[in-house]
């Protein structure tokens, strides 16, 4: 496994778990379990350790990747940018989710408000993920990049291919 594999291997988690770990804490909001509320404070930080792993594991992945066909240093930037403010996001979530498991266990009364932030910091985290995501999947795929479908469609053509001709 190359350092490029290696960060494919981990940047798709510190995505999906806030999303798993926002559902958990909804629904143990709802039905006022505290399992289910500590146990969505740990999504959010194994997801900030994850963020972690994958975030130091870019430096490598794109010494790896940046002399290959097709990539742009662009692309590459725009990626490391939005990665870089969905660390910190992360991050922080990560040690807001630490305070979140103390005062569960500690049964404070402010625990609600936790709860409601944590909710806020989470959202703010998912719309960072979908920008690194997004930049992260535009380094290697030309068709999903902004203005991409009249490019593609255009190379796509020049090569003959998708055109129709008719021997008649």
């Amino acid at each position: 496994m190359n350092e490029a594999h290696l960060h494919l291997a981990i940047n798709h988690f510190p995505i999906i778990l806030p999303i798993v770990g926002l559902i958990l804490l909804l629904v143990g909001g709802v039905l006022k379990s505290s399992i289910l509320q500590r146990t969505a404070y740990m999504f959010y930080i194994l997801a900030a350790l994850l963020t972690a792993a994958a975030y130091s594991s870019g430096d490598a992945a794109e010494h790896f990747i940046e002399d290959l066909p097709g990539v742009e240093e662009k692309y590459m930037e725009l990626h490391e940018e939005a990665a870089e403010t969905f660390s910190w996001i992360m991050y922080i979530l990560g040690g807001f989710s630490l305070v979140g498991i103390w005062v569960h266990l500690k049964q404070k009364s402010f625990g609600k408000w936790i709860g409601y932030l944590t909710i806020i910091l989470t959202i703010m985290a998912l719309f960072y993920a979908k920008e690194t995501g997004t930049t992260g999947g535009e380094i290697m795929h030309a068709e999903i990049r902004t203005g991409a479908s009249a490019t593609v469609n255009t190379m796509y053509n020049d090569e003959g291919h998708g055109e129709h001709h008719d021997e008649d």
